[in-house]
């Protein structure tokens, strides 16, 4: 199910500019709702990506959000993202030479 991103660029965030997470809009998080995975820069994007399947306490509905989320958040920040769904996360190798 595809659904209409609500993730808008945020440039700044914790650590650079001393602002706490709890100061971050919920505009920024893949899962906006629960506050979950900041989508802030690049390297977020990919943390999120490879923790999608960690996140708990959440239904479909708001893992759809989510990966609207990602994926917008993810042409803005220039990161490549393999999977056309959340549900293909893990399925296909992201190294030419997978562990077997």
């Amino acid at each position: 199910m595809s659904r209409t991103p609500t993730w808008k660029p945020h440039t700044v965030h914790g650590s650079q500019s001393g602002h706490a997470r709890t100061e971050l809009p919920d505009s920024v998080f893949a899962f906006p709702e629960q506050r979950k995975e900041p989508l802030t820069d690049a390297a977020h994007v990919r943390t999120a990506l490879a923790r999608f399947d960690q996140v708990g306490d959440v239904d479909d509905r708001a893992r759809d959000l989510a990966w609207a989320n990602i994926r917008a958040a993810a042409e803005h920040y220039g990161v490549e993202v393999a999977e056309d769904d959340w549900q293909d996360l893990g399925r296909t190798p992201h190294t030419d030479n997978p562990a077997h």
